[in-house]
């Protein structure tokens, strides 16, 4: 079994003021041992911010610089653990870890409202490595509208800004994460992006009814660019408030596959990313082959499930720019 997670939150949990442990030990649900008994061939790391936290420091500048504090943390971790964790950039990086024994760390960006108007942030920002960047978290910034139970907000989209960062990406060859968009700003994404497009961590709408989720058309329409989505495993988002339960993920899996086909659905756990569960069925890498073998019972085949845990995030991943 090999696996690319698309997303997890676990430099946001281990940077902040007073946390314990590191990526080799800690109490997330991401570290190097969990990972190396799954499989992961590729974790890819946000570099998350929440402005609120920055209100009376800063705003969103200061949230840009604690995104190069995580960046430099991950750093520091790979060199602590070089024998087992190398930073990659891209797909050519991914093949000469993975030949050396070691799980490749790609580092992303969410909340792109740390730009805060700068374009030459997100220039920035790719040469320190960044290769993905979700353009908004919860809430409107420079770039354009998050996802929101207000129809006013979910129905706007990108900004003059958000357009030209989106098109800027595309010939940088950063991916764009349409994960917490609108409808209006996923719409507008779709439109103007040059490169490859996912959803790193969102499920279907049919299933849980929640503005993060894509409804059937999304799915159809990211699809049909060539793009996949990736399971997330928040309990809300897969349709019960405080448990995360395998038998859901199956389901919005299985959706996937009949809405956007065998070369759509992924995985991008979220790991690290939420709080509140009671009960999580999943809650480190190497429980994901619970899944695994309850879709086979599901009749999926193994050659599906490989492209589901591996093969479809690579082939999105080796379009990145080297």
């Amino acid at each position: 079994m090999r696996i690319i997670d698309m997303h997890c939150d676990t430099l946001w949990k281990l940077t902040d003021p007073g946390k314990n442990g590191d990526l080799m030990e800690n109490d997330c649900s991401i570290d190097i041992p969990a990972m190396q008994k799954a499989g992961t061939v590729v974790q890819l790391f946000a570099c998350f911010t929440d402005v609120k936290d920055y209100r009376n420091k800063g705003g969103y500048d200061a949230a840009y610089r604690h995104v190069h504090e995580m960046m430099d943390y991950l750093r520091k971790q790979q060199e602590c653990y070089s024998e087992d964790l190398a930073l990659a950039y891209s797909w050519h990086d991914v093949k000469r870890n993975n030949l050396a024994g070691r799980i490749s760390a790609m580092m992303t960006v969410e909340e792109g409202g740390v730009l805060n108007g700068h374009m030459e942030r997100l220039e920035e920002l790719y040469q320190y490595g960044i290769r993905l960047m979700t353009p908004m978290w919860n809430y409107e910034n420079c770039i354009g509208y998050p996802n929101s139970r207000d129809k006013t907000i979910m129905y706007q989209g990108l900004k003059p800004f958000g357009k030209e960062v989106i098109t800027r990406m595309g010939e940088l060859g950063m991916i764009v994460d349409v994960s917490h968009a609108s409808d209006g700003t996923f719409k507008d994404i779709l439109f103007l992006a040059k490169g490859p497009v996912v959803a790193t961590h969102s499920n279907c709408r049919e299933l849980a009814e929640h503005p993060r989720n894509l409804t059937d058309e999304m799915i159809g329409d990211l699809a049909n660019t060539g793009g996949i989505a990736g399971l997330n495993l928040y309990g809300p988002f897969l349709g019960t408030k405080k448990e995360s339960k395998i038998e859901e993920m199956t389901a919005h899996i299985l959706h996937m596959l009949n809405e956007g086909g065998s070369e759509f659905p992924a995985i991008g756990t979220d790991f690290d990313g939420f709080d509140g569960m009671t009960r999580m069925e999943i809650a480190h890498p190497d429980e994901l082959e619970k899944l695994w073998e309850a879709l086979k019972q599901k009749g999926v085949s193994e050659a599906q499930l490989d492209k589901i845990w591996y093969r479809n995030a690579k082939r999105v991943l080796k379009g990145m720019a080297v």
